[in-house]
């Protein structure tokens, strides 16, 4: 941390007692050049191959952010999806809905006129068991439960986080973890259970995350993720492809935000022997090979 400026910097654990130092969505503050010797100086210490830094900035990539990241050099990995969907919040809620796609905004007015009831909770528990039923159910992996507990309890006590949960009849259909920070507000974390899945809570859920964002002064809603392809080719394939992102591109498009990719990753190498077989490791991952 340096004055107003500071970052969050993850390691993970290499062979030989080596890490792979990761700054997400970051640094944050006005002035990064001060931050960058205390970075490095724990970076050192912790045996960073190198440091991968993921600015908050979209693409087309501004020329001041060079300067920010003096000695990086582009990076061939992004760890967070590269494209993503964000809603506008600015205007009044009959124009955010009117700026949906009739499919979806059918289907909020069919989870409400079917009964299902939105509602905030401090239940991360439920949430967990919620999140393993989509994982099964859609094959990804999921965190642990103290990870979704700790998440909650971090943000929620400061109102950076609200855990919203959908029920029919008491019974818990769907639940999601919408952050924010500033104008912004991120949808991370979200599950469903298989039973009433026509009543459509999931729907009603992002909706009513919207509507939170917007009376804590949120400008945009992020729906974090599509698959990393321009417009054309996102609306040419939906249809037919599931894998990966392309499960959850049908259903975030119907928010009719706009489609935003980010500036990147960016690598500050200090050790080169190591970073070149890095990249190597890498390109052949890429091949298939």
């Amino acid at each position: 941390m340096a004055g107003e400026t500071g970052a969050q910097v993850l390691f993970r654990s290499l062979p030989l007692g080596l890490t792979l130092a990761y700054i997400p969505k970051g640094p944050l503050g006005p002035d990064w050049q001060t931050l960058w010797p205390e970075v490095d100086h724990l970076c050192r210490k912790e045996r960073a191959v190198l440091l991968k830094v993921e600015p908050d900035a979209w693409e087309p990539v501004p020329a001041s952010l060079g300067e920010c990241l003096p000695g990086f050099l582009p990076g061939q990995l992004a760890i967070q999806p590269r494209r993503t969907v964000v809603v506008d919040l600015e205007s009044s809620e009959e124009g955010i809905l009117a700026r949906m796609k009739q499919k979806t905004r059918y289907n909020i007015r069919l989870a409400q006129k079917k009964e299902v009831e939105v509602h905030p909770t401090g239940d991360p528990d439920t949430f967990y068991r919620l999140m393993l039923t989509t994982g099964q159910r859609d094959g990804f992996g999921v965190h642990s439960l103290e990870y979704y507990r700790r998440a909650y309890q971090l943000f929620s006590p400061r109102g950076e986080c609200c855990l919203l949960q959908a029920d029919y009849a008491g019974q818990p259909l769907a639940a999601l973890m919408v952050f924010m920070c500033g104008k912004r507000a991120w949808y991370f974390y979200g599950a469903s259970s298989d039973l009433e899945r026509n009543r459509m809570p999931a729907y009603l859920l992002q909706w009513h995350a919207m509507l939170w964002a917007r009376q804590h002064g949120c400008l945009e809603y992020d729906l974090w993720g599509v698959p990393d392809q321009d417009e054309g080719t996102l609306e040419a394939n939906f249809e037919q492809r599931q894998d990966g992102l392309w499960g959850v591109y049908r259903f975030k498009r119907g928010f009719s935000g706009q489609l935003k990719r980010s500036a990147g990753a960016w690598d500050r190498v200090y050790m080169p022997v190591f970073y070149t077989f890095y990249r190597w490791w890498l390109k052949r991952r890429g091949a298939g090979l």
